[in-house]
Parts: structure tokens; C-alpha cells; sequence
């Protein structure tokens, strides 16, 4: 069957988003995120409820001086409380003087809800989303009827969850959207039930679908099946409980794998950028295994994929990774084989093909060192370092000496710690020390000290992640540990891996590993310019 109709894409970050735990926007960020989208290409921006917080109105106002070059904005409220009380509803006149173009209405379609929940009569309930919706249009406004618990309503009552709905069309809705509100509903369900929707309401049909069941994504498409032609959701899914349907899956989905044709021309180049961006503005970790816009979404660990991936990719990716503004990426682990080693130094600028007994030699040495403990898969510039090391391209830039680390407490609480250092560099000796909060910080300030006269670049190397896992925890106190260090530059972020018994000296190994790293990069990075 051909689909002629575009599909409409509407975003709900900024509200639905919000109600994520641990999720909390100010109003320059919503504003920034608004710009964000608008770049993307996205129809319809929800900005908020305007009668529900004072951040929310500051946003409608804001917003209002943004020269948006594609997406429209909306505000969000439901229906008036009391049918009796239209014109006077402190949540319509709001949405009113937010002056957006769209507004996005809910109203009960679950007779359960709108019984036990509001107290109404189906003839009341039935009033209040005609005759709210028939004030909106009064006053110019696209409205969206955001049909709450729609696919729990029709389950339970059928002839009230439609009727409804035919309320919000004779108010004059301009869009239906179908609310899988709890998020319980199956794919099968929802493509059922959106044809028989569409049997009786000829009005464009939309998908609000949450993910509690792990389908909200599932449910979106399979409406878009159905005949839908209008799809909520947020950026990472983002959203009360288990989130809302993630339009960083659905978009590429349509466009890519269904066919689709949305209303703006989206650049899918730009995807893997917007999710990340939402994620840093959020200060919420990104899902590295998040598909399309992922870390791991391209990444390849088994030896035998890798070889198979370096032939051609389309054996084990589903798409061209850059397609979705994403990479491809190849790990080495003692799953590793020849063919992810030959892959990691090309990438690294090192060409090693061909050369079986290097190739054999780090296969070796990475499983024997992953056996210990060492993880490069999450340590690629301690990975480069060993590479290097091998040919011949890095030696150290330092020499320890001799290292102490002393750490006090006293009586009232009182901690500090101090890191003594004795290093060495092109046969001078440095001899230092320095305090920190704690033992792993003071040797990071005292390596600092030693090395500045020497390389002052270091200045630039910043410690932005720090993790310690216990290797093997019935040891008790003498387990071995694995540290992982994060660093930046503020450019570049690389992350190094230290092994021991000693927690101080994993931190150590990992900690010089990670200024050796920068000082090799910007040794290659000269030799290049003066080649």
C-alpha cells in the first residue's frame, strides 16, 4: 500500500522529557535545546505547561524573540475542569497567553479515569473535551488532542474511548493522537486498534506511546503502519518511568528502513550529535548502547566479526554507521584476533597488515594482560601506548624514581594526603611533592609539579572520570583492582587502565599512562607538521 502523506514529527523533550527522574532544565537550556531541534528539522516543538510552573512561562517568552527556521512551538494543558467553567479555566486562558501557534489538549478516553479519576459522567467528560477544544480554536490556535490512556480506554470500553473522540473532532481538533499512556500495550494491539480508529475518525491519526513494556518505539512504528501520520516522542526517550518513545530510534527507522517521508529535510548525519548534545545539557550519561546513536551501536569485539567487518561492513551493520552521524568502531579484548589488532593500529596510524609476528605478539600479550585484569576496550590510549611500545614509536616520556604517598587522619575528622615524587627525564632528576584531598589527587598534582618545567602542555590535561572495580572481591583487601582514568585537554578526552593489588598503584600505572598518552600525541603531532 503506498503512504502519499508525510509524516509529522513532534517532540515533547522539554515536558514530557522533564519528568524523567533526576531531569531538570533551565529555561536557557530549554531555549538551546529548542535551537537544537530546529536545526534537526523536528515539526513541533512541546515547550511546556504554561499554567503549571514559573520556568515554563519564562520559556513561552523567551521563545517568542527565536527566529525558528522550521519548528513550530507548542504548549501543553488539558481540558477545562468543569464544563460549566470554560471561558474561565485558569488552564486554557494560560495556554491562551502563551501564544504558541500549536497547543496540545488531553482529555480523559478511558471511562475508568474519567469516573473514578475526575468524577465525570461520560456526558460530562464528553462536554469537557468539545467545548475546550472549540475555545482554543476561538482563539486561532492548531490544537492537538492528545488522547490520554486512548489504547487502555478502548480495551475497557470501546463505544467511550471512540465518542470521545468524536467529541475532540466536532470541537475541531486538528490532530488525534492516540496515548498509550502506561505504556502496556502490544504492537499487535495498537496496530489493530489505530485501523478500526481510523475506520470512524477521518482526521490525521498520532502516536503518543510510552515504553514501560520496552515497545514504545515498536508501538510508534506500527502505528505509522496503521495510518498514523503524526509521531510523538523524546530525544534518548526520555520520560516519566521507563521513558517515552525514543525518536532517536524512530526516526532513523522511518526514514531508513520504512521509507518515510517526513515534512522537513533531515539531515540523519546530524542525529548522533543531537542525542549526545541533549545528554551533555541534561549532565545525563549517554547510553553507549543506545542503537543508531550509541558508543557500542557500530562497535565489534569477536575476532571473527572484525575479520568480517574489514572485507565489508555490511556483514555486521545494519546501516552505513555515517548515515546517523555515528562510527564505526573495533575493540580489543582477549576476544580480540589478528584482524582487531591490524584494524585499532590502522586506526591508529600504524599499518601492521602483513606482518604476522608483531600481529601474533600483541594477540598474545593483550589476553595475557586481560587475563590480569587489564580491560583496553574502555582503555583505547593505553591500548595505542602498548601498540606503540611494540613499534618502537614510544618510550616513556618519565622515569620513576621513587614515589610515597602518606595519608592522616586525626581525631577531629581532619584528612590530607601528600604524594612525595622522584622522577626522571632525559637524565635530570626532579624531586617533588605536593598535598591533594586525596591520595590518587595528590599524586596527580605532585606528577604535575615534576613535569612542568619539562612539558608545560601538561597544564591542558585535565581528570574528568575516575573508576575502580574489584577485580576479585572474595580477596577482601588484598583484591586486585582495575582503575580507569578519564582525561581531557578540553579538545580530546582519552582513557587510560592501571592493574594491581594496590589500589594507589593501579591509579598510578593509570595516571601515567594518561599524560604519556597526551605527550605522544603531541610528538606525533610535531613530527608531522615538520615532515
Amino acid at each position: 500500500m503506498e503512504h502519499l502523506t508525510k509524516i509529522e514529527l513532534f517532540d515533547t523533550t522539554l515536558r514530557d522529557g522533564t519528568q524523567s527522574e533526576g531531569v531538570n532544565l533551565s529555561v536557557q537550556d530549554k531555549i538551546s535545546i529548542t535551537q537544537k531541534l530546529d536545526d534537526f528539522g523536528i515539526d513541533i516543538v512541546e515547550g511546556g505547561w504554561p499554567g503549571s510552573n514559573p520556568k515554563d512561562v519564562e520559556f513561552f517568552e523567551r521563545v517568542k524573540q527565536m527566529n525558528l527556521k522550521h519548528t513550530r512551538i507548542c504548549a501543553f494543558g488539558s481540558t477545562a475542569r468543569y464544563p460549566d467553567q470554560i471561558t474561565s479555566d485558569k488552564n486554557l486562558l494560560a495556554l491562551i497567553k502563551a501564544e504558541t501557534p500549536v497547543i496540545t489538549i488531553f482529555g480523559k478516553t478511558w471511562k475508568f479515569h474519567a469516573e473514578k479519576g475526575l468524577g465525570l459522567t461520560e456526558q460530562e467528560n464528553e462536554e469537557l473535551i468539545l467545548s475546550s477544544i472549540l475555545f482554543l480554536k476561538e482563539h486561532g490556535k492548531t490544537v492537538i488532542f492528545d488522547a490520554e490512556h486512548f489504547f487502555d480506554g478502548y480495551k475497557n470500553d470501546k463505544e467511550f474511548a471512540i465518542r470521545m473522540l468524536e467529541a475532540a473532532v466536532k470541537g475541531g481538533a486538528d490532530v488525534i493522537t492516540l496515548c498509550d499512556t502506561n505504556g502496556g500495550s502490544l504492537p499487535s494491539e495498537v496496530y489493530n486498534i489505530v485501523l478500526n480508529v481510523k475506520k470512524v475518525i477521518h482526521k490525521p491519526i498520532g502516536i503518543h506511546a510510552h515504553n514501560d513494556s520496552e515497545l514504545g518505539v515498536a508501538n510508534s512504528l506500527i502505528a505509522v503502519e496503521a495510518g498514523a501520520v503524526h509521531v510523538q516522542g523524546t530525544i534518548n526517550g526520555l520520560g516519566e518511568r521507563c521513558g517515552n518513545a525514543n525518536l532517536a530510534s524512530i526516526i532513523p527507522n522511518l526514514v531508513l528502513k520504512m521509507n518515510r517521508e517526513v515534512n522537513q529535510q533531515i539531515d540523519l548525519s546530524h542525529l548522533t550529535s543531537l542525542s549526545n548534545f541533549i545528554s551533555e545539557v541534561l549532565n545525563i550519561v549517554p547510553n553507549t548502547h543506545a542503537p543508531y546513536v550509541g558508543k557500542s551501536a557500530f562497535a565489534h569485539k569477536g575476532g571473527i566479526h572484525v575479520s568480517a567487518v574489514m572485507k565489508d561492513s555490511r556483514m555486521y551493520e545494519h546501516i552505513p554507521p555515517g548515515s546517523v552521524g555515528n562510527k564505526q568502531r573495533v575493540l580489543v579484548s582477549d576476544l580480540s584476533g589478528k584482524s582487531n589488532i591490524e584494524y585499532k593500529a590502522k586506526e591508529f596510524g600504524v599499518d601492521i597488515v602483513g606482518n604476522i609476528g608483531l600481529s601474533e605478539k600483541l594477540v598474545s600479550s593483550i589476553k595475557s594482560l586481560e587475563y590480569d585484569g587489564y580491560q583496553f576496550d574502555g582503555a583505547e590510549a593505553s591500548f595505542e601506548l602498548l601498540l606503540a611500545s611494540e613499534t618502537k614509536e614510544f618510550s616513556p616520556f618519565f622515569k620513576t624514581l621513587d614515589s610515597k604517598v602518606n595519608v592522616i587522619f586525626d581525631n577531629e575528622g581532619y584528612t590530607s594526603s601528600e604524594a612525595v615524587l622522584k622522577i626522571e627525564v632525559d637524565g635530570e632528576v626532579e624531586h617533588t611533592a605536593d598535598n591533594g584531598v586525596g591520595p590518587v589527587d595528590a599524586l596527580n598534582n605532585a606528577l604535575r609539579k615534576a613535569l612542568i618545567r619539562f612539558y608545560p602542555e601538561i597544564l591542558m590535561i585535565k581528570l574528568i572520570d575516575y573508576k575502580v572495580r574489584v577485580l576479585n572481591e572474595k580477596k577482601g583487601t588484598t583484591a586486585k583492582v582495575r582503575v580507569l582514568i578519564e582525561s581531557s585537554d578540553g579538545v580530546d578526552i582519552w582513557s587510560t587502565v592501571g592493574v594491581s593489588e594496590n589500589i594507589i598503584e593501579a591509579s598510578w600505572l593509570a595516571l601515567c599512562d594518561s599524560f604519556n598518552h597526551k605527550l605522544f600525541k603531541l610528538q606525533k603531532s610535531k613530527a608531522l607538521k615538520m615532515s
